[in-house]
């Protein structure tokens, strides 16, 4: 690669860690071009950017992007691949997904809004976080749930107050 190749190339990088907040960095050295054809195709399946790139290039990068990525530094040995998603938990599924029938890739490191996980036994964790927006209808959901509960037995009770007052008429 030329000095020019490698700064573009740093430029592109910087981009992508600005625009997401979640990737993740895995080892899928000694995959076959088939497996890794494989993978990258459930990547694009899952709206995930699959890119291999330099541990150098990959850290000017960080270095350079919004916010503080030292935590990730250390991941930055062998073989290396990045994942890029919107939503956390979808990278780490399909890493899960594809790893039933295979050994690789490896989780070396992920960020996550901030956060960083590092090892590859934290994919079973990182399958199970909830998404923004699976956070957001629980939520809406815990707080509907009191509104409906409250209006069905308005609902329920103001039958039952119309025939008590109904009976009563009749009666007197």
């Amino acid at each position: 690669m030329t000095k020019e190749q490698k700064f573009q190339e740093v430029e592109k990088l910087t981009e992508k860690f600005n625009s997401f907040k979640n990737f993740y960095i895995t080892d899928a050295s000694t995959l076959t071009v088939e497996k890794v054809n494989k993978f990258r195709a459930l990547c694009f399946e899952h709206n995930i950017e699959y890119k291999v790139a330099k541990n150098t290039l990959i850290k000017k990068a960080l270095e350079q992007a919004e916010g503080d990525f030292e935590g990730v530094y250390d991941a930055l040995a062998g073989p290396t691949s990045i994942m890029f998603a919107d939503v956390a938990n979808v990278p780490a599924r399909a890493l899960k997904n594809f790893r039933e029938d295979n050994d690789r890739p490896v989780l070396k490191a992920a960020f996550i809004d901030s956060d960083v996980f590092m090892g590859d036994d934290q994919i079973e964790a990182l399958s199970k976080l909830k998404s923004k927006e699976e956070l957001l209808g629980e939520v809406i959901g815990l707080l509907q749930s009191p509104a409906k509960n409250l209006i069905s037995a308005l609902q329920s009770g103001g039958n039952t107050i119309a025939g008590l007052v109904k009976a009563l008429e009749e009666r007197g």
